[in-house]
C-alpha cells in the first residue's frame, strides 16, 4: 500500500479513506475453491487513461491490486503450472484471489480465495510462495500465502498481524497454519516475503512501522522451524536516519547457495530507490545500519517505487536477475521516457550495473499511487526466452485498479 510510504501522523488520517477506496464498488466476489471467474478476460482499452495498462489482458473483473506469480517446481505433475496471486476486495472485506495457467501465462483461471478472517478489517499487500523442501510436516510443494491484516482498526486498538495460510492442491483450499507475528503497537506490518534459509528453517521478511519514533520504518525477519511457531522479529536493515523507510522485501536464493534481497529506502534523499543486500544463510544480512547496494545501469537509470526481482537459470554458473519498479529515474533524478515499460536485466552480479530492457505489460505515466505498476511481478521461462509480467492500472471505464498480465521476449 502506498500509506505505508508516508510519515506515521499521516497514516491514521488516510488509512480509512485511501483504504475504503480500495474497496470499489464492483469487486468481483470471490470464486469457490473449483470454479472461474466465468468472465472472458478483456484487453486493455485502445486509449487508456494515466495510469492505465497500454497492453496485456486483464486478469481478473473488479479490483485486483499487488500481483505474484510463481511457477510450480516441487509439485510432481502439476510441475510448470502458473500461479497467481492478487488482493481483491468485496462487500465482505479483503481476500486473495488464486489464478492457475496451464499454457506458459497465455491464460488464467480463477482457482481459489483465501479469506483471512482478520482481512474483514483490512488487507494489503499479499505474497505467495512455494516451499521448495521438507519444514517440519509441510511438504515440499506446498503453497504458502499472507499478508498485512488489519489495517482498517481503529487506530487506539489496532494491531496488525502477519496470518500464514496453506495448500497442498495447488491452491484451490486454504488452511490456515500460523499468524507469524502481531504489532506490538498500532503501526504497521507491511509486505511480507517467504523464504528457506540455509539450514531449513522457513523466513518471513517484512517492513515493519513498529520501531518508531527511533526508526519510521525498519525490514524486520522472523524464522519458524515448522511454519507454526515463530521466532520474534528481528532488524535486517535499520538505517541510522529516523525518516527513511526501508521496506518491500524481495528475496531470492541464487544457484550458488546464498540470498538476494532487494528492496526500496523511502524518506529524504532516497525517495523509495531501488537496493539489494547479499546474506550467507537468508538470516545474516551484515550492518542493518548500511542502506546496501543501490540497483543502477551505467548511466544512472534506476528504478524507485516498489521494485521487485527474480532470478532465473539461462545456462551459466550464476544465471541471470531481472527488475521492475514502479517507475524509471535518471541520475538527474528526472522520471525518464519509458517508466512504466522497462525492465532492468543483470549477469547475476547486481552490485555492477544493470542493462534495460522492454517490459511486457507497459503501463502509462505511472507516479507515486496504490495502483499504476505497483510492485508488478516476473516470472521468467528460459525455456521459452520469454518473461510473464502481472502489473496493475486502471481501467478506462468504472476507474477501478486492476491487473493485466502479458508476456514478452527475455532482454537480451
Amino acid at each position: 500500500m502506498v500509506l505505508r510510504r508516508v510519515a506515521a501522523p499521516f497514516l491514521a488520517a488516510v488509512a480509512g479513506t485511501a483504504l475504503a477506496a480500495l474497496a470499489l464498488p464492483g469487486a468481483a466476489a470471490p470464486a469457490t475453491a473449483s470454479q472461474s471467474t466465468g468472465t472472458p478476460p478483456a484487453a486493455v482499452s485502445a486509449d487508456p487513461p494515466p495510469g492505465g495498462a497500454l497492453n496485456g489482458t486483464r486478469l481478473m473483473d473488479g479490483t485486483a491490486l499487488y500481483p505474484r506469480a510463481i511457477r510450480l517446481e516441487h509439485a510432481g505433475a502439476a510441475n510448470g503450472t502458473i500461479v497467481a496471486s492478487v488482493v481483491t476486495f468485496d462487500d465482505a472485506g479483503g481476500h486473495g484471489a488464486i489464478f492457475t495457467s496451464t499454457d506458459d501465462g497465455r491464460s488464467f483461471e480463477r482457482v481459489g480465495t483465501v479469506t483471512d478472517p482478520g482481512a474483514a478489517r483490512g488487507l494489503c499487500c499479499s505474497t505467495l510462495y512455494e516451499l521448495p523442501q521438507q519444514v517440519g510436516d509441510l511438504a515440499p510443494g506446498t503453497l504458502l500465502w499472507s499478508a498485512s491484516v488489519g489495517q482498517d482498526e481503529d487506530e487506539s486498538t489496532r494491531r496488525m498481524t502477519l496470518p500464514v495460510w496453506a495448500s497442498t492442491d495447488q491452491g484451490r483450499t486454504w488452511e490456515h497454519l500460523s499468524t507469524a507475528a502481531v504489532a506490538p503497537t498500532a503501526k504497521g506490518l507491511w509486505e511480507p516475503e517467504f523464504a528457506v534459509t540455509r539450514d531449513g528453517r522457513l523466513a518471513l521478511y517484512v517492513s515493519d512501522e513498529n520501531q518508531q519514533p527511533a526508526h519510521s520504518q525498519t525490514l524486520v525477519q522472523t524464522t519458524s522451524p515448522d511454519g507454526r511457531t515463530w521466532a520474534p522479529l528481528e532488524n535486517v536493515v535499520a538505517a541510522q536516519d529516523p525518516d527513511l523507510r526501508p521496506g518491500m522485501p524481495v528475496v531470492r536464493r541464487l544457484p550458488n547457495g546464498t540470498y538476494l534481497m532487494s528492496y526500496e529506502v523511502c524518506g529524504p534523499v532516497e525517495d523509495c530507490r531501488h537496493y539489494v543486500r547479499r546474506s550467507p544463510d537468508g538470516t545474516t544480512w551484515g550492518d542493518p545500519a548500511a542502506l546496501g547496494h543501490p540497483v543502477t545501469t551505467a548511466d544512472g537509470t534506476h528504478f524507485r517505487h516498489t521494485p521487485n526481482i527474480s532470478w532465473y537459470d539461462d545456462g551459466t554458473p550464476d544465471g541471470r536477475l531481472l527488475a521492475v519498479g514502479q517507475m524509471l529515474y535518471g541520475a538527474n533524478g528526472g522520471v525518464l521516457p519509458g517508466s512504466g515499460a522497462t525492465l532492468l536485466a543483470n549477469d547475476a552480479a547486481p552490485e555492477s550495473p544493470w542493462s534495460t530492457g522492454p517490459a511486457p505489460v507497459g503501463v502509462l505515466d505511472p507516479w507515486n499511487n496504490y495502483c499504476p505498476n505497483y510492485s508488478p511481478t516476473l516470472l521468467p521461462m528460459p525455456e521459452r526466452g520469454e518473461v510473464l509480467e502481472i502489473s496493475t492500472g486502471y481501467e478506462a471505464e468504472g476507474g477501478a485498479c486492476t491487473a493485466y498480465f502479458g508476456v514478452g521476449d527475455l532482454p537480451d
